[in-house]
């Protein structure tokens, strides 16, 4: 008997244009490609100038698809997308209990993973910005409020209503963001609902006379590079796994196609680490020496000095600042510089491949390849070398694991 060959046809209900959306996008294909194959017929971008529509549960109305993976974002669109004759799966955080079944980011673990990298920052004043209103947003305050208070922390909250008045000037949108950032005690830790709201955070601190990381340290949700990387400084983000919500989403729908699954399931995702940068290079110690000491190692990071010129910027004997790093933080204050080294290091080599080993120990402030070589296997047990290797291997084990059925 002929093996029925017919590709099914899924519409993508989301812009694939934004960053994160373009991640579920990717791997929502990947488990089509692995399966078959599947006809995608997908969301043109949203911005106003291509005077295009993007697709939504309305324009699905009499389409002829086997079914669709979307972001419904209210519950008008989920109404539509339940009376629709094929299954359609739902990765948006905005709306809980839907009545659609939904694959999406795990919120509360979101928050409570944000708080954490806060805390091991030495941070022990916290704060959370959202918006009013908004489920996800309410999610990752939980987790991240619940965590602030298992560290014994302090943490400040503040949503604000969403602007209602398209005219507004920028000024009258964010002054209730700037009037709250005005009433936190440095040093403290603000994690904000997404990328976006985190960059308003640091543009306002700028005009406030705050100093990010070191006085207010951001974190932002989303890792969406472009917006995290042309922050200044360089905005840490939470990434919340969003080819794992798409490869998630088209297993599911794959299965109410065939008809065999509750159509009313709930799948969260874990979020897939913090990608750390400059707005949260930071560590809050409780020693003005030391803080001295440890903020002009973040800031000189990618410059060649060593203890003596450390020295030179902190107004005490070196005996009495390694007395104070010993007791503080439980090593000299070399032993911390390399440390540094070392971890900005980490993030670089598990960037681009093909970086030449001597750009990377220069922006690392090593004098040589061979420096970063030596104080790298002394502090992690393998080369730089074969830590690539094995940053490598692991990415394609994860890729295949997660690409296996289960």
């Amino acid at each position: 008997m002929a093996r029925n060959l017919r590709r099914k046809h899924v519409v993508l209900a989301f812009p694939v244009s934004v960053p994160w959306m373009a991640l579920v996008f990717r791997g929502a294909t990947d488990y089509a490609r692995e399966h078959g194959g599947w006809n995608f017929t997908s969301s043109p971008s949203t911005l106003i100038g291509t005077k295009e529509l993007a697709l939504d549960a309305y324009a699905l109305q009499g389409m002829a698809a086997d079914g669709a993976i979307a972001a419904i974002s209210d519950r008008s669109e989920a109404r539509i997308a339940r009376g629709l004759r094929f299954p359609v799966v739902n990765f948006s955080g905005c709306l809980h209990n839907c009545g659609l079944p939904q694959v999406t980011c795990d919120d509360y673990a979101i928050g409570r993973l944000g708080a954490e990298h806060l805390l091991a920052h030495g941070l022990r004043r916290l704060a959370y910005h959202g918006l009013l209103g908004t489920w996800y947003s309410q999610e990752r305050q939980r987790g991240f409020v619940e965590r602030a208070r298992e560290a014994g922390v302090a943490c400040d909250v503040f949503e604000m209503p969403a602007c209602e008045n398209p005219r507004a000037s920028w000024r009258r949108r964010t002054a209730p963001l700037s009037r709250w950032l005005k009433t936190l005690r440095p040093p403290v830790g603000v994690m904000a609902m997404h990328d976006y709201r985190a960059q308003v955070i640091i543009d306002a601190c700028a005009q406030l006379g705050l100093d990010v990381p070191h006085d207010v340290a951001v974190l932002g949700v989303d890792d969406n590079v472009t917006v995290c990387e042309f922050c200044q400084p360089t905005l840490s983000s939470v990434s919340r796994n969003g080819w794992q919500v798409g490869y998630e989403a088209a297993k599911l729908l794959d299965r109410l196609i065939a008809g065999r699954h509750d159509p009313e399931s709930m799948i969260p995702i874990a979020p897939d680490g913090v990608v750390a940068r400059r707005s949260t290079d930071t560590l809050a110690v409780d020693d003005p020496h030391v803080t001295v000491a440890v903020r002009f190692m973040h800031d000189h990071l990618g410059e060649a000095f060593g203890i003596d010129q450390l020295i030179e910027h902190v107004p005490v004997s070196r005996r009495r600042l390694e007395m104070q790093f010993h007791r503080l933080l439980q090593c000299s204050p070399h032993e911390y510089l390399c440390r540094l080294r070392v971890q900005r290091a980490k993030q670089l080599l598990a960037g681009p491949e093909h970086v030449k080993m001597q750009k990377i120990a220069a922006a690392c402030g090593f004098p040589t390849a061979q420096q970063m070589r030596l104080v790298f296997s002394r502090l992690t047990g393998m080369t730089p070398q074969e830590f690539c290797r094995t940053l490598h291997r692991r990415a394609a084990g994860t890729a295949k694991n997660s690409a296996s059925p289960r």
